[in-house]
């Protein structure tokens, strides 16, 4: 079942924002047209209990207003780009900075800020939006106009699959991805004793300003070897906390295991399997109770963590990482697949 309705006007221009409502089983998730955001996703606990699972704002307003990227679909670039600077077949480009000296997410319009088109369906009797949005030659500084489709769809046996496509007309880096932050407590605690595997034996290493040095390194030894898992808070304070990319064991381009969280309280689970060879963990460490959450109280540090799957930051300035390159002709697709339980 798919239920929509008004969620305000932005404060900008006074665009209408639409707030999509999916009901599948036990299972309910909202929408926003705004940046696409994933605003509720309420899912039941071993007890039946209902509680929502992604950190979120009361209103459109704050969401306009924050730096967390709480739930929103990231790109053209998603993650960091150095000095958000590239060169593409001798031309150099330049994306403006937001992240101390770096662009992160696109830049500080990216498209977390767009309003998206949305048509709604049924995909195996399940309900399913598409949206999508054109991003303008120069958008940001990118090269080239960028044709984007993201598919939400909500099983009712509580699968969220989301699958990412775009097509372009100049050589242009392309990163998708999703920015939800999970609590699956769903109760305001931090994630520390939330117990995660990540199917990754190696991880990127970076600067102090999160850049990747260009070394991709074993995590065995390291705080960031979660192959057998372990609990988020375990080795966090020897970490740093978490804001690493991952690189998932198997290499193939298909849909593969990334990682495995379990909630031993709630008995809630979330096992995620993506196309992608790369997925930021991300442990919330930037949150410092300025965000407010729906219930009125503060978001401190390690309220939720993030799983972005995505070609590897600023891989358009590393020749050793994997091409993030979209060509004319070609097609940008992958495909995240979250599965909750009890």
């Amino acid at each position: 079942m798919i239920d929509k309705r008004v969620y305000g006007n932005t404060s900008g221009y006074g665009d209408q924002v639409m707030l999509y409502t999916l009901q599948a089983g036990e299972y309910t998730m909202n929408v926003s047209t705004y940046g696409g955001i994933i605003v509720n996703l309420i899912a039941p606990d071993k007890h039946g209990r209902k509680a929502d699972i992604v950190l979120g704002y009361s209103t459109l307003g704050e969401y306009e207003r924050s730096t967390t990227y709480f739930g929103a679909l990231i790109g053209r670039f998603a993650n960091r780009i150095k000095d958000g600077k590239f060169n593409i077949d001798g031309r150099n480009y330049h994306v403006p900075v937001n992240n101390g000296p770096n662009a992160l997410h696109g830049g500080p319009e990216g498209l977390h800020t767009k309003i998206w088109n949305v048509l709604t369906s049924e995909v195996d009797g399940a309900p399913a939006l598409h949206l999508s949005y054109i991003s303008e030659e120069g958008e940001m500084g990118f090269p080239g106009t960028l044709k984007v489709h993201v598919d939400y769809i909500l099983f009712p046996e509580g699968k969220l699959e989301i699958t990412y496509a775009a097509i372009c007309d100049r050589v242009t880096p392309v990163n998708l991805t999703n920015h939800a932050y999970f609590n699956l407590a769903g109760d305001g605690n931090d994630v520390l004793d939330h117990e995660i595997q990540l199917y990754c034996d190696k991880y990127l290493p970076v600067d102090d300003t999160l850049i990747p040095t260009g070394e991709i390194r074993s995590v065995a030894g390291t705080p960031f070897d979660f192959t057998a898992g372990k609990r988020i808070g375990k080795d966090i304070d020897e970490a740093g906390g978490y804001d690493h990319c991952m690189v998932l064991t198997d290499t193939g381009d298909h849909l593969k295991k990334c990682a495995y969280v379990a909630e031993r309280k709630t008995g809630r689970t979330m096992r995620v399997s993506t196309t992608m060879e790369g997925v930021q963990f991300y442990s919330g460490n930037f949150l410092n109770g300025t965000d407010i959450a729906r219930d009125g109280n503060p978001y401190y540090q390690y309220a939720g963590f993030c799983l972005e799957t995505q070609h590897f930051p600023d891989a358009m300035n590393h020749d050793n990482f994997p091409s993030c390159l979209l060509h004319p002709g070609e097609t940008y697709k992958h495909t995240t697949l979250f599965e909750f339980n009890v």
